[in-house]
């Protein structure tokens, strides 16, 4: 057999006199012997007992074998007394698996070192050497260990192990500590319901632990079995006192570094729980093994960042998701007078963009450097998206990333859709193209016409065209579908979405720090402005920091991002409907009415139409997909979506088009 899996040789070299890291290293390596298994074959141990993993079968071997061999036995636990002496065992218990970060910014960079970094055997810190000694997948064979088995290798791994009690005992006493400070500082302390707290239960823990402590190390079973009792109810009123800050964040905003923190002290005071069941157990080994597979769990969890992010950001993004579907909810059309009035907001939103394509024009003219370029054209677009929406007209393609969410409000969270549900979803959805395609209609039908009118007239009054015939053939160039007109409308959608997000997390970062109150009472402001004026600017502030985040924030996007891109070198452009067809009537202006009977044009039209598809469709699957997932919907619902809507498709294909003649 290989040396490596020789089993004897290993044993042979344990050094209970070489230097710390040398006999760490050989305890990785008995780890590894136990975990990897060589070539099986019909003789094998693993074939003569299938249903036991091979890691368990070979720590029974190595248990009969130090059995019948005193030398070999010795030779172990004579390293494991110099393993114990020198270790910190209690830092295994009360640090691993919890952040020594103050905000999940710094746990994520703490993981991501940990993965990139690697791990060294000279080190007095169990927690650190216990990544080098297991892997995260060894919890399936560790369970799987038996009764017998943990009775004989109990005394084997306890060799030279100091008062175990006493290594619980400390490690009880930091997690408590920890407990005490989270559960008291002011982030959690003031959005904890006061009921919860009218027992102080933060402050009991200190006290508690320690009378608990007392109990053990002088051998009073009585009075710790009634210390231990009283830790544990301390312990679930700590708990339902952090339960309560999650209402309040989804009421008054989300701060992911308080989930963090939340997460972290609802986790040590499990941890917590596991101690105690430990010490108090008569036979600790099975509590131990318990111990064991938490442990190990962390261990997966230590370098994660997907699990971390969406675990941790779950509840922003249901936040976000339903502040966008409060907005949402008002661009959904449900009658023909709500459709007719979406047309004549999106005619208004059709009017300013118009202007808007005239002065990206002149921005264009100015031939300013690629950044300072994209920057007045980010402005130009802020500018007319805020004026828009003052006015309460609208952008069509600014509604999909908000009512994506308004409609998956409409799903049940985390339980089965019925039938019901999933046809009225269905008619929700038909709401909704419906109002985008009266929306796109609206604004692409008012723009282009009014830009050309404006070109023409312009050009009656000076004597030239308002763009360049280089300009307009620049325009043609651009818009056809031949060219990279789908991708670039696709990435359009994307900042949409963008957009979208940047809008719900500004209105969670407004409510979280209170500042519509702070408007509405600081001394200062109210001095300003007045007691009146301060009320009706904060209400004004609350009901409108979305749609400027929102706004605003895709004008910069629009403008900016693929002069960034540029530098970078990812030719990334941007393709918006209704700034397409303005840009084209402008173009037709210049060139003249001959323009309509090129195939250069119809092309350009096909490009527009797809763009407008694209537009849409792309910012409303990204945002549907985040809202289903913060409210958690079933996999099996999101394909019995599908269904209905092919279903639907088919048999009444109009519906998703135009209000149905009932409406009224």
């Amino acid at each position: 057999m290989d040396k490596h899996w020789d089993i004897t040789a290993l044993i042979n070299a344990a050094d209970p006199a070489a230097p710390q890291p040398e006999r760490h290293l050989w305890l990785v390596r008995l780890a590894q012997w136990l975990r990897h298994a060589p070539a099986t074959g019909p003789g094998s141990e693993a074939a003569a007992h299938p249903r036991t993993p091979l890691p368990v079968l070979r720590l029974r071997h190595l248990l009969n074998l130090l059995d019948r061999q005193d030398a070999l036995r010795d030779r172990v636990q004579a390293l494991l007394r110099a393993f114990w002496r020198e270790i910190d065992a209690v830092a295994l218990f009360a640090d691993f698996g919890f952040g020594g970060r103050t905000s999940l910014g710094s746990e994520v960079l703490a993981r991501l070192q940990r993965r990139l970094l690697p791990g060294t055997p000279e080190t007095t810190d169990l927690a650190a050497l216990f990544t080098l000694l297991f892997e995260a997948d060894d919890a399936a064979w560790i369970e799987a260990i038996d009764a017998p088995t943990l009775a004989r290798l109990a005394p084997l791994l306890g060799a030279g192990l100091p008062d175990w009690r006493r290594v619980l005992l400390d490690a009880i006493a930091i997690l408590v500590s920890a407990v005490q400070a989270s559960g008291t500082t002011p982030a959690l302390r003031q959005r904890m319901d006061r009921p919860s707290l009218e027992s102080s239960p933060f402050r009991q823990l200190m006290r508690s632990s320690e009378a608990l402590r007392t109990a053990v190390l002088e051998d009073r079973a009585a009075e710790t079995l009634r210390e231990a009792a009283l830790l544990r109810a301390v312990l679930a009123a700590c708990r339902q006192a952090a339960d309560s800050v999650t209402p309040h964040l989804e009421q008054f905003g989300i701060s992911v570094d308080i989930v963090y923190e939340l997460d972290q002290l609802r986790g040590r005071t499990l941890r917590i729980e596991q101690l105690l069941d430990c010490l108090l157990a008569p036979l600790p080994e099975a509590d131990f093994q318990r111990l064991m597979l938490a442990l190990l769990q962390s261990l997966g969890e230590a370098t994660g960042l997907r699990a971390l992010l969406r675990q941790h950001y779950s509840l922003l993004a249901r936040q976000v998701a339903e502040r966008s579907a409060e907005t949402g909810a008002h661009y959904i059309t449900r009658n023909r007078s709500e459709w007719h009035d979406m047309l004549r907001r999106a005619g208004g939103g059709g009017a300013v963009i118009a202007g808007t394509t005239f002065a990206k024009f002149a921005i264009t003219a100015l031939g300013l450097s690629a950044f300072w370029a994209g920057f007045w054209a980010g402005a130009n677009y802020a500018i007319s998206f805020v004026i828009v929406m003052l006015l309460h007209w609208t952008v069509a393609t600014k509604q999909p990333a908000m009512t994506a969410p308004a409609l998956a409000a409409t799903l049940p969270a985390g339980g089965e859709a019925t039938p019901q549900e999933i046809e009225a979803f269905v008619d929700r959805v038909a709401q909704l193209i419906r109002s985008q395609v009266a929306g796109i209609v609206g604004n692409v039908a008012v723009c282009a016409p009014l830009v050309l009118v404006l070109a023409l007239l312009l050009q009656a009054a000076t004597g030239s065209p308002p763009i360049s015939r280089d300009a307009a053939q620049y325009v043609l160039h651009s818009l056809t579908l031949l060219g990279p007109t789908a991708l670039f409308a696709a990435f359009t959608g994307v900042l949409l979405f963008a957009s979208s997000l940047v809008a719900g997390w500004a209105e969670n970062w407004f409510v979280f720090h209170r500042l519509d109150s702070a408007i509405a009472w600081n001394p200062r402001i109210v001095a300003r402005l007045g007691p009146h004026r301060a009320q009706r600017w904060a209400a004004w502030w609350r009901a409108n920091i979305s749609g400027l985040a929102a706004n605003v924030s895709l004008g910069m996007m629009l403008g900016l991002v693929p002069a960034l891109l540029g530098f970078l070198g990812l030719g990334l452009d941007v393709r918006h409907v209704t700034l397409a067809s303005g840009q084209l009537a402008a173009a037709v202006g210049t060139l003249g009415w001959q323009t309509l009977l090129t195939a250069g044009f119809w092309w350009c039209v096909a490009g527009i139409a797809a763009t407008g598809v694209l537009n849409v469709s792309v910012s409303f699957l990204l945002a549907f997909k985040v809202a289903l997932r913060s409210r958690n919907v079933r996999v099996k619902d999101r394909s019995r979506i599908g269904v209905a809507l092919r279903r639907r498709l088919w048999r009444d294909p109009l519906c998703f088009v135009r209000p149905p003649p009932e409406f009224g």
